[in-house]
Order: C-alpha cells, then sequence, then structure tokens
C-alpha cells in the first residue's frame, strides 16, 4: 500500500495539511471582513487606521515573510550559500530606512497610498504613470510568492505546477475580495502563527534524519563565497534590496493603517527584528538539504541538482520529517504563502483604484462604484502574478526582479517629492522616469529575454551578466536627472527666460502665467469658486474668490507686489446671507 501510495504520488498528510489551514484563514477573513463598518476608502484600504500595535507588528513580519522570503532563504543556502542569501537582510534593513525617511512625514500628511504625494504634485496623469513600476513590483512578488505555493503543492500532489498556480491565483483573489485590508491584517496573525509552528517544529525533525550528516554546521560548504569578479554585481544586488524594498505600498498601508505614528516607527524597528528572526529556520533548512545524501532517502532515492533548489523546501518537509510534521510543515508554509499574497495584491489594487481610477477617470465615483473597481483590479494583478509565475522559474530571482523596477525608478521619486517638494517638478520628474528605464532595459535581463544593449565594464560574455552594478548607477542617474532637469526648469521659467504662457505645456508653474483663471461650478451645491494669477508689468497679484449662495460669502483676495512669496495686503470678507 506504501509503494501504491507513494507511486500515486499523493501525500495525503500534506493535503489534509492544506485544507484545514485554508478553511481556517478563509474563516478568519470572513469573520474580520465583519469589522468594516462602511465601504469607504480608508476603511476597505486601511481598516479605519484603527490597527492596533500587536496587530499592525504580526501583519507587518508575515507580509514581509512571505514565500519568496522562505522558499527563497532555503533556495539559496542550498544553491549558492551564506554569502548570497542577501534577501532576509536587505528586505529587513528596508524596513529600518523607509521608517526613518518616510513614516513621519506622509503619516503627518494622512496620505492613503505612497502615490498620494506624487500625484498631488505633478498631476493625476503624470503620477498615474508612477504606478506602472509599482505595479510591475507587486505583480512579480505576487509571482514568487504563487511560484513558492505552486513549487509547494508540486511535491506534496505530485500535479502540474500551471494547475496549482492558477488554483492558488483564484483562491487568493477571492480570499482578497472578503474583506478588504481587514481580512488581510487579521489572517497575517494566523499565517505568522502557522509558520512559526510548522518551521520550528520541521528543524529538529529534519536534522534528525539518518540521511542527514551530522557535520552539517562543522563543515563549511554551506557558507558559499563571492569572488572577486562578483563583488560589484554583489553590491548592486544588495543596495537593490535595501533601497528597492522601500517604496511598497504593502509596506506603507500597514504604517498608514497604524493609530499613531509612534506605534507606527517602534512597529518598524520591531519588525526588523522579527524579519531577521524569521530568516533562521528556512536558512538551517537548506543547509541540512546541503549536508543530505538524497540517494538514501526513503521514498526518495536519487540526488537533486542545484536546479531544483526552487522546491528545496517543500523536499525536506516532506522526505525528512515525519507525516505528522509534514502536516504543519507542508500545509503551514503552503497557507503562509498565500496570505502573503492577498497583501500584494491588495496593495497594488488599492493604488489602481484610488491613483488611477478615481483620480484620472471618475474623481466623483462612490464608495460603491470604487469597491467595484477594487475587487475586479484584484481579479486582473491575481492573474498577472500567475502568469509570472508560471513564466519565471527561480523564487530567489523573483525576489529580486520585483524590487528591480522600484529601486531604479521610483525610489528617487518617493525620497524627493518627500524631502525637497519645493524643489521638484513635473519635468524633472519624466526626466528621471524615462532616464532610468531607458538605461535599466538597455542593461539588458537575461532571464526575461531582454539583450543586453549597453555592455557595463566587466561585463561577462560567457555568462551574459553585468558584473558592474549598473543598477544603482542606473538609480544615480535617475536621481540626478530628477535633479538637475527640475532645476533648470525652475530657473527659466522663474527668471524669465523662457514664457510660461507658451512653454510650460506640463503646468508645472501656473503662477507664473500672466493670465491663469479656474472656475468651477457645482450646480448641486449652488457653489462658486474661482481662483487666478493675474501679472502686470513689473507686478504679480493673486486673487482668490469664493462664493456659496445660501448662507455664507467669503471673499480673499492678496495683493502680492513683487513675488508671489511677498503678500502686501490680505483681505477677508465674510457676509451672512441668510437673511437677504
Amino acid at each position: 500500500m506504501t509503494r501504491l501510495i507513494s507511486k500515486m504520488a499523493i501525500y495525503v498528510w500534506g493535503l489534509v495539511g492544506i485544507v484545514v489551514f485554508y478553511i481556517a484563514m478563509l474563516g478568519v477573513g470572513i469573520w474580520a471582513g465583519t469589522k468594516q463598518k462602511n465601504h469607504g476608502e480608508e476603511e476597505v484600504m486601511l481598516a479605519g487606521r484603527s490597527i492596533g500595535t500587536v496587530v499592525g507588528f504580526l501583519t507587518l513580519i508575515a507580509t514581509w515573510v512571505g514565500g519568496a522570503y522562505i522558499n527563497g532563504t532555503a533556495e539559496v543556502m542550498f544553491t549558492t550559500g551564506l554569502a548570497w542569501c542577501q534577501v532576509p537582510i536587505g528586505y529587513s534593513l528596508s524596513i529600518i530606512l523607509a521608517m526613518l525617511l518616510f513614516v513621519r512625514q506622509m503619516r503627518e500628511a494622512r496620505y492613503v497610498t505612497m502615490l498620494d504625494p506624487m500625484q498631488q504634485k505633478y498631476g493625476s496623469q503624470v503620477g498615474g504613470l508612477l504606478y506602472i513600476p509599482a505595479l510591475c513590483g507587486d505583480v512579480f512578488w505576487t509571482g514568487s510568492i504563487l511560484n513558492a505555493l505552486g513549487s509547494s503543492l508540486v511535491v506534496i500532489l505530485d500535479i502540474d505546477s500551471r494547475i496549482s498556480v492558477i488554483a492558488s491565483a483564484v483562491f487568493a483573489a477571492a480570499y482578497t475580495i472578503v474583506g478588504g485590508f481587514y481580512s488581510v491584517s487579521y489572517t497575517d496573525v494566523l499565517q505568522l502563527i502557522l509558520i512559526v509552528i510548522g518551521l520550528l517544529l520541521s528543524v529538529p525533525f529534519a536534522y534528525q534524519n539518518e540521511a542527514v550528516s551530522k557535520n552539517v554546521l562543522s563543515s563549511t560548504n554551506w557558507v558559499g563565497k563571492v569572488e572577486r569578479a562578483d563583488l560589484g554585481e554583489w553590491f548592486d544586488s544588495l543596495l537593490l534590496l535595501i533601497f528597492g524594498g522601500i517604496p511598497w505600498q504593502g509596506y506603507f498601508q500597514r504604517i498608514f493603517s497604524m493609530k499613531t505614528t509612534k506605534s507606527a516607527q517602534i512597529l518598524s524597528v520591531v519588525s526588523f527584528f522579527g524579519c531577521v528572526i524569521m530568516a533562521f529556520p528556512p536558512a538551517f533548512i537548506g543547509i541540512v538539504a546541503k549536508s543530505t545524501d538524497w540517494a538514501n532517502v526513503e521514498g526518495f532515492r536519487r540526488n537533486v541538482s542545484d536546479s531544483e533548489g526552487e522546491i528545496i523546501l517543500p523536499l525536506v518537509l516532506r522526505y525528512l520529517t515525519p507525516n505528522w510534521v509534514s502536516f504543519f510543515g507542508l500545509g503551514a508554509i503552503s497557507a503562509a504563502v498565500m496570505s502573503s499574497a492577498d497583501a500584494s495584491i491588495l496593495s497594488s489594487s488599492s493604488m489602481f483604484s484610488r491613483n488611477i481610477y478615481k483620480a484620472a477617470f471618475r474623481p466623483k465615483a462612490g464608495d460603491r462604484e470604487m469597491l467595484w473597481v477594487l475587487r475586479i483590479s484584484v481579479m486582473v494583478i491575481a492573474t498577472l502574478g500567475a502568469i509570472t509565475a508560471l513564466t519565471v522559474g527561480s523564487v530567489y530571482y523573483l525576489s529580486y526582479l520585483c524590487a528591480d523596477l522600484i529601486y531604479v525608478i521610483l525610489f528617487p521619486q518617493l525620497l524627493l517629492i518627500i524631502h525637497w517638494a519645493q524643489g521638484v517638478n513635473t519635468y524633472g520628474c519624466l526626466a528621471s522616469y524615462f532616464i532610468g528605464l531607458f538605461l535599466r532595459v538597455l542593461g539588458g535581463e537575461k532571464r526575461l529575454g531582454i539583450p543586453a544593449v549597453i555592455k557595463f565594464p566587466y561585463y561577462d560574455e560567457v555568462t551574459e551578466t553585468q558584473k558592474f552594478p549598473f543598477k544603482t548607477l542606473c538609480m544615480f542617474c535617475a536621481l540626478s536627472a530628477h535633479l538637475l532637469v527640475s532645476t533648470a526648469a525652475r530657473l527659466l521659467f522663474e527668471h524669465r527666460y523662457i514664457e510660461a504662457d507658451k512653454w510650460d505645456v506640463l503646468k508645472a508653474f501656473p503662477h507664473l502665467k500672466s493670465r491663469n483663471t479656474d472656475t468651477e461650478f457645482r450646480k448641486g451645491f449652488d457653489e462658486i469658486s474661482m481662483s487666478g494669477t493675474y501679472k502686470g508689468t513689473e507686478k504679480v497679484g493673486i486673487v482668490n474668490t469664493a462664493a456659496v449662495t445660501e448662507k455664507i460669502g467669503i471673499v480673499n483676495t492678496a495683493v502680492v507686489t513683487d513675488s508671489t512669496d511677498d503678500i502686501k495686503n490680505s483681505i477677508e470678507t465674510k457676509k451672512d446671507y441668510s437673511t437677504s
């Protein structure tokens, strides 16, 4: 009977574990969804900014420690060793730097998504353009999670990975739709509990398997080595993970949902240590796998090559631990990576519904309409994640890839809009965007089939690999372009070398135009508002007028003598029209 079951490759305990844990997560998600007070934007996307410190701490760690984090750490420890195991330390450090650079400023502004400050500065269309790298990052991250889950189910059920990935994507989409951020955050708590139990149970039993060499740690074959020729690539990858791990809506969604700024800052610091600690069990499992004589493992009886590194964690859990341990190990890990997928899908869907659909196309969209847009976005992004998971093989590679465009394009934009908002403008934004993208694409990406047009110094013709830290160079070029072009545009327009009336096509300097009047009439509220800028030969004047026909009329007038920064006189008049 045992041989028959082995031949059919139906691992009952693992299957039972997945079903039980999936049902548990779905139940928690439905229960958490009942906490929603309404279908408002902040309620659905940020849980009404009411998340406490404990739940916030657990949901951030659970989101960071997903399938790519755990399966990828075990994979790289098995294939290349500790020297190249950068994802845990890189992504963990990104939490600390994000807290230091952005948390206080962005929470004080009460943003809903990380694209809000850019869209407010550059306008809905240009700000929406920045959604593209954010979307790519979330799709690649979702793909890495689904890839990890698909790999686990292949080991458990011996079914085609395409079936498991597609089924997982469908489940993640359906699950995310249930209760918005409430469901995501509370299932993250369950996820972290399950993953801790599963890994802590699995590690000692895997180590005690008779096929594992007992001098695992005394051997140095798991340490790995960074060759001198690879140092540039190594530093490039580490910096990419650290700074490319910052501009993620998944992180800021949790920061914005906290009750206070202080608790959000504490959350980031504590989560850093939590994420680092959570890397130890999968790293040790990778070491155990490297020290295992797989040809002598009962039920397996063959060697494992480096090309199978992406499934090394589920292999260890299935073949090196008892059935009851596999119940917790395989089932919990599979459920855990699924829970991280919903966080990534929800974050990208939130940005699309708010920053693209509502800001650019339907400013007056109601709560119910926005809710349906969010749900449709969830399904589309889950589909894109599944396609990515089926296209790219390595889980660890996807972990790098998802931070790539974020690092090169989005990080410089977020850094400058938060810390130098008065100095940047739309011209610098677009220059930075396209220069960074252009250089990054010309640098090539072998696994995506993109050839290297620009071969930077130390390019390896044999492996077709850029050894120079070209991604960091691309990021600095994008950052420099933003600074230089923004400064140049500001000098040209403000010193009247170029007339804003004729040449400010992006409307980055409306206050410099000779006549710029915007009038809005909202019939439903009987309200008229007018704002305009008027320039004479040597004087500048600004007039802002608002009139409400029912009760109160307000007139604000400011006269400026030489520049818009030098207000000479301001008069405010209020009159009660209710008696007239």
